[in-house]
């Protein structure tokens, strides 16, 4: 949400061609280009004036209250009238009469094209304040229709339409800013990006995809939080891609709990994997959650698990890549090259996991791909990372988690 923005009709006095009301003469009139007001007018305002300056704003309201009782006034004495009460009665707190009275100062037909424009954001902000959106919404639409360019505006009158509930309307007009601000290179604002979310929640696709843009231009770990707990429970996922899900979540320094230890760190043995199941157990014992506590013993023995399967790999290996060459079909190179970029070989298993891809036959193919493209991420090849992540097709979720890598891997300087 954007903040109000409170526009002083103080500070308008001058934009509308009227000397500071504290320079007006008692007598005998008081001029503005070529016309003047009354001496007895003139009197009352110089009155008013010094009153204010006094900060005694009601006072100098009553004076203004005996100006207007003259009889006879001129279109250009009651426009005086008009703009000096707007300024007192904004410094008095009384809204209700300074909006009628710059209303009235609008319908004398005297203000310029900017000066309009400022008035019609003044009060258009005031209105805001006051909770009277339908009359914010008129004036700050009056600002728009009539030139006016000032973005906030726009995204005053969306939140606008955002309180008001018409959530069709903050949509369209969200979605429109966006496209436009990417095309220009401009990144989207971040509080009409949350209204669109929250106007579209009930609509699961159209949601996430609020979220994900979100998470694009403002990487805050309760948009990934939310994205990246939503990705299991979407239709069609696969719970193949679990250790996948623990891999984005790691790298975004989401895993913190023991749960998240003990589970990213069995599923990576399951899978075959013992040298990354190593890699999570160390960073469980540093972080503090493993070797504590009634189960110490149980992460010890899933320490000693990882550290026998990762010995019997290495001495398995020569084999496993002789008979990964020879296979007709990838999978064995693809998997093996994997193991060897969670091991920190990051070359030799990319080399492996491309010479895979290339082969027929592969099981899941664009599982395959998602992996390439994170191994290439970690190997510091992010513009090979994300032409492969690009390539990622699947409907199970592989698609999902290649995007949100890109989103990962592009995130802002500094966040």
């Amino acid at each position: 949400m954007i903040k109000f923005r409170y526009a002083r009709f103080g500070v308008l006095i001058a934009a509308l061609g009227i000397s500071a009301v504290s320079s007006i003469a008692p007598a005998p009139a008081y001029a503005q280009a070529a016309e003047t007001v009354k001496a007895s007018i003139g009197t009352l305002l110089h009155d008013a004036s010094d009153l204010a300056k006094a900060k005694k704003y009601k006072d100098a309201l009553a004076k203004l209250r005996d100006a207007d009782a003259i009889p006879g006034k001129t279109a250009y004495e009651s426009y005086v009238i008009e703009s000096t009460r707007g300024s007192y009665a904004m410094a008095a707190g009384d809204k209700d009469t300074a909006v009628k009275a710059y209303e009235a100062v609008v319908s004398s037909g005297r203000l310029g094209g900017a000066q309009k424009l400022a008035m019609y954001e003044a009060l258009g902000d005031t209105y805001y304040s006051m909770n009277n959106l339908p009359k914010a919404s008129t004036w700050f639409g009056r600002y728009l229709s009539e030139g006016g360019e000032d973005p906030k505006i726009k995204q005053m009158m969306t939140q606008i339409s955002f309180q008001s509930g018409d959530c069709s309307k903050v949509s369209k007009d969200i979605t429109a800013n966006v496209k436009a601000d990417e095309k220009a290179g401009k990144t989207p604002v971040e509080g009409d990006l949350q209204m669109l979310a929250n106007c579209v929640k009930k609509d699961k696709t159209a949601y996430v995809a609020a979220m994900e843009k979100l998470t694009t231009y403002y990487p805050k770990k309760e948009y990934w939080k939310d994205l990246l707990n939503r990705l299991p429970t979407r239709p069609g996922y696969s719970e193949r891609l679990l250790l996948d899900l623990y891999r984005l979540k790691e790298e975004l320094g989401q895993i913190t709990t023991l749960d998240d230890y003990m589970e990213m760190s069995q599923l990576a043995l399951q899978d075959g994997l013992p040298a990354e199941a190593q890699k999570i157990i160390t960073q469980g014992y540093k972080a503090g959650v493993f070797g504590v506590g009634p189960e110490a013993s149980r992460h010890q023995r899933l320490k000693d698990l990882a550290a026998k399967n990762a010995a019997a790999d290495l001495k398995a290996l020569p084999k496993a890549t002789a008979d990964a060459n020879s296979a007709a079909e990838g999978n064995g190179l693809v998997n093996l090259g994997f193991a060897y970029v969670t091991s920190g070989q990051y070359q030799t298993g990319i080399d492996m996991m491309v010479q895979g891809i290339a082969k027929d036959g592969l099981s899941h193919p664009e599982d395959a791909k998602l992996h390439l493209g994170v191994a290439y991420l970690w190997a510091g090849k992010k513009a090979d990372g994300i032409k492969m992540l690009k390539s990622v097709q699947g409907t199970d979720g592989t698609a999902d988690l290649a995007r949100y890598w890109m989103i990962q891997a592009n995130r802002p300087l500094g966040k």
